[in-house]
């Protein structure tokens, strides 16, 4: 691989659901793919369910899950969470944002990334309630 474009699938992390990589380097910046909390054994951090099938999702444990992948994955070629410029957030419900908030400013202040914060009608899955794209900068 070139080290100024190169792509990456991270091992012990969940398989991507489509032909992406985790994260691609193109020259000095990182794009992380939309990351969510699904784990490696394809269960989802942040989503429990009880033996009669009803099923808690938390949006504080997803947030964690979430931006946790994504130092893992920045990690794995070599930067970390303090690398990235812009973060884009997708909820799948803004009632959710007071709680994806609190957490994400205990890992990010205003000298963090940029971040935009949208609703979406849903995610790739039903027990999702965010997923996390980012862009790291991180030169050769």
């Amino acid at each position: 691989m070139e080290n100024q474009k190169q792509a990456k699938v991270v091992e012990g992390k969940a398989v991507p659901r489509g032909k992406f990589p985790h994260v691609r380097r193109a020259g000095d910046f990182l794009f992380v793919s939309g990351t969510s909390s699904r784990r490696a054994d394809n269960s989802f951090a942040g989503a429990e369910a009880d033996e009669f099938g009803a099923v808690t999702l938390d949006i504080r444990e997803q947030t964690h899950a979430v931006i946790t992948n994504i130092r893992d994955i920045l990690q794995s070629v070599g930067a970390d969470l303090n690398d990235i410029v812009e973060i884009c957030t997708y909820l799948v419900s803004m009632n959710d944002f007071k709680a994806y908030n609190e957490v994400y400013n205990s890992y990010f202040g205003y000298d963090g990334p940029a971040r935009t914060t949208v609703a979406v009608h849903q995610l790739p899955h039903p027990h999702l309630l965010i997923e996390i794209k980012a862009i790291a900068y991180k030169p050769l």
